[in-house]
């Protein structure tokens, strides 16, 4: 069940609710409507009036230390906003405090218990990441230009341009014509639409499948073949960067700094593990060192053959065709050896992964090398079952220290050599409760397989596959030159 406590704001308006309202409880319960909704309950639509307490603020947040900081600091600020306004505060929750649910990340599991706690006394549930910027009055403007009785599904969209492996292809006809939404900007649904979702997932189980991009999914349950609300695309839900002049029309932003938290980690702090194989040696390795691999201080590449030409390390691991367990599992246990250099962190990257060795030195600048940090594009497996989390290996693994001392010691190992490592390594941290943590700056696919609003807003971190593009342009182009991605966010389209 959902678990709320004093620090997320509820106690409050939970307070403010029961202490006016106590003649208005029924003998059935305890159940209590606000009197807003009682006195509006034969209103037009446009006379409906909306408090700030009516709506549910979800902050996306993560259990890595770093992240619950960020998630703080956006909950204060609508809080102070809240009492700026002389309005009663506003229900604001952390999503990762909210249960030991390991799907919750995913949003769909968590939905019958938003609707438990508040489908009766609340009007919509807004979602926003650690990194969405508010203006609480412009969004309480635009959240009463909607009738929050009927079903609404809100955002700012984005569509695919062309059809992709991360979306399964799906719309392949004509890819443009299913929208979903930025998480970046924002998203809200409106409590009728969230109680009738959680009547479907009640009546027929979430499916125990992959979770890999959740915006596409979540919009994509959502319209449920046509049967559900489309996406409604709102203006006033944005991406700009928070100080970027055409933001004044916006409600909400994104940050406009990319991340840095003090110095960069230093080069020679990494040690960097390429996994390769005999058949790639002489296309993919000379890709890496053409590009990224000169960035690196401390690099060694891994292969099923010794070569001293490039040179290759064998490992004692075979090739296999589909997972390299064994041969992530022997990176481990060298990481830890006194075969290499003692670093903090440890990226592991596949051939044909290409990285910004630089700003993940800016990014790592984030995180405490000292608790277990397992850094990359999340992925899910099972989530509405329960499930576990995975950092997917083709945008690259980044491991803190003491985070593979842990794996190791649990005598955590693969079923079999091929078996696939990021998803051997998920079970094995969700056993040890270690968070998987996510970042949207690392990238599983090729730029083409992402929309192009969305990556506008980024400063990307990785990108991964070479199928059907020349990967040192896509290196030069989205990974090479930050001054170059600075002008690529300042050429987006007007948004409004």
């Amino acid at each position: 069940m959902l678990s709320i406590n004093s620090e997320n704001g509820y106690s409050v308006a939970r307070c403010f609710l029961l202490c006016s309202l106590m003649p208005l409880i029924t003998a059935k319960g305890n159940d209590v409507e606000s009197p807003t909704k009682i006195l509006d309950a034969d209103k037009p639509p446009s006379e409906s009036q909306l408090g700030l307490r009516d709506v549910v603020f979800v902050i996306q947040s993560q259990r890595n230390s770093f992240h619950v900081r960020q998630a703080e600091k956006l909950r204060k600020d609508l809080l102070l906003q809240t009492q700026a306004l002389q309005e009663s505060p506003p229900v604001i929750l952390l999503l990762h405090t909210l249960s030991d649910n390991e799907g919750d990340w995913s949003i769909l599991p968590l939905l019958p218990n938003l609707s438990s706690q508040f489908g009766k006394n609340s009007s919509w549930i807004m979602f926003l990441e650690e990194d969405t910027r508010v203006k609480l009055q412009k969004l309480h403007e635009v959240l009463k230009k909607f009738d929050h009785r009927k079903e609404w599904f809100l955002g700012k969209p984005l569509h695919d341009e062309e059809s992709t492996i991360i979306h399964h292809y799906a719309f392949s006809e004509n890819p443009a014509a299913f929208e979903y939404p930025d998480f970046s900007a924002g998203w809200a649904l409106s409590i009728p639409l969230v109680n009738r979702l959680t009547n479907k997932i009640e009546e027929e189980p979430l499916k125990s499948d992959f979770t890999i991009d959740l915006k596409h999914e979540v919009a994509l349950y959502i319209w449920e073949d046509g049967n559900g609300p489309r996406l409604t695309g709102v203006p006033e839900l944005c991406t700009l960067p928070e100080h970027n002049p055409r933001a004044q029309y916006c409600a909400t932003t994104v940050s406009s700094q990319s991340p840095l938290c003090g110095q960069p980690v230093k080069s020679d702090n990494i040690f960097v593990a390429v996994k390769t194989c005999k058949k790639f040696h002489s296309d993919r390795v000379p890709v890496v060192k053409k590009t990224w691999g000169k960035q690196a201080s401390l690099l060694e590449y891994y292969s099923d053959y010794a070569d001293p030409a490039i040179p290759t390390i064998n490992l004692g691991v075979p090739n296999t065709e589909r997972g390299h367990c064994g041969k992530t599992f022997a990176i481990l246990r060298r990481f830890l050896s006194n075969h290499v250099p003692n670093t903090d962190w440890l990226l592991i990257v596949d051939d044909d992964t290409l990285i910004s060795l630089p700003r993940l030195q800016a990014l790592l600048s984030c995180y405490d090398s000292s608790e277990p940090v397992c850094l990359g594009e999340r992925y899910g497996y099972g989530l509405g079952q329960g499930g576990y989390s995975y950092i997917t290996g083709g945008g690259g693994m980044v491991f803190s220290r003491e985070a593979v001392v842990q794996l190791l010691a649990s005598g955590c190992k693969c079923y079999s050599n091929d078996a696939p490592d990021d998803m051997v390594l998920g079970m094995c941290l969700n056993a040890l409760r270690v968070p998987v943590t996510h970042s949207p700056l690392f990238h599983q696919a090729r730029p083409e397989d992402y929309a192009k609003d969305f990556l506008a807003h980024q400063t990307p971190v990785s990108f991964h596959k070479h199928w059907n593009i020349d990967p040192i342009a896509v290196f030069n182009k989205w990974l090479k030159n930050d001054k170059h991605t600075e002008g690529l966010q300042k050429s987006t389209k007007d948004e409004l």
